[in-house]
């Protein structure tokens, strides 16, 4: 069976800074605030929620199938799911913009800021979800808002159980629209920062937002991830990596595992053990599609 992933496909700049950026910007100057960071590194990478989402899921024997938007300068991205093994039957292309672009600058410690200019993005709402036997399950991850929106009503409509991911694309949406798309959705991920906000704006603590799904999973990075289901939150801890090297597309290999463990029928428990063991392969490389499997998933 197959996973429907809806999310972005994009090219990812990614710049290393060598100090911290608590130490480059003043408190009581941010209103006038004009910072530059020297980045001796900076490489191209394959990347986008969708595209990494479906690079883990891939990789761990799944079959993705990536629900996206490229622009005129695509034809790349095209070669590289081919490579991989990937369907882009799924894949829409428009050709007067550009694919979606991410410039990534990570700190030592490995916080991230982060300009993305959307695209091709934009035009995402033209693909649409329908009833396939293939699919056993979705997830909806950033796209576009109106791209977002439709898609989860349109997999409530083909009866396709999906997981709800707002990340980034969460501050798009208010109290009302997050509500309805908890709602709609079977299961729900965000990380920490994303799941106090998404609290804020519903209105619903992490308890009762797990009541109205199958589960809800929040992710903390170094610290594991939660597992809320019926109102019960159980800790799943970290898997120590060999080394911290780079965090830009950690998420979307712990999510790509996610959708591993749901084609399979796991516990959520047992999903988000394996995400957590996928995500500490991820931050080992550079990029968020250069990792290499060195496990049995199903061991």
């Amino acid at each position: 069976m197959a996973a429907l992933i809806c999310g972005s496909l994009a090219f990812d700049t990614i710049m290393t800074f060598e100090g911290r950026f608590a130490e480059q910007i003043l408190p009581d100057q941010l209103h006038i605030l004009n910072v530059s960071f020297l980045v001796p590194s900076l490489r191209r990478d394959y990347g986008g929620c969708a595209g990494n989402i479906a690079y883990s899921l891939k990789l761990l024997g799944g079959e993705p199938l990536p629900m996206a938007m490229l622009g005129s300068d695509g034809a790349d991205y095209l070669q590289r799911l081919q490579s991989l093994g990937i369907s882009a039957s799924h894949v829409g292309q428009v050709q007067d913009t550009y694919t979606a672009q991410a410039m990534i600058m990570t700190d030592r410690d490995n916080n991230q800021i982060t300009a993305f200019h959307p695209g091709a993005m934009m035009q995402a709402h033209a693909n649409r979800v329908s009833a396939d036997s293939r699919v056993s399950v979705g997830i909806i991850a950033p796209d576009g808002r109106d791209a977002m929106l439709e898609h989860a009503a349109q997999f409530v409509a083909a009866g396709i159980p999906f997981v709800f991911d707002p990340g980034q694309g969460l501050p798009m949406f208010n109290g009302q629209e997050l509500a309805q798309f908890i709602e709609q959705a079977t299961w729900v991920t965000v990380n920490d920062y994303e799941g106090k906000m998404l609290c804020d704006r519903t209105g619903w603590s992490s308890a009762d937002i797990s009541r109205k799904v199958k589960g809800l999973v929040v992710t903390l990075g170094a610290e594991g991830c939660e597992v809320w289901v019926d109102g019960e939150k159980t800790h799943v801890p970290p898997v120590a990596p060999a080394a911290v090297v780079d965090p830009t597309g950690c998420g979307d290999a712990w999510r790509g595992a996610l959708l591993f463990g749901l084609e399979k029928g796991w516990p959520l428990v047992r999903c988000a053990e394996l995400g957590n063991r996928v995500g500490a392969l991820k931050i080992a490389q550079r990029g968020p599609q250069n990792y290499t499997l060195d496990f049995d998933p199903l061991g």
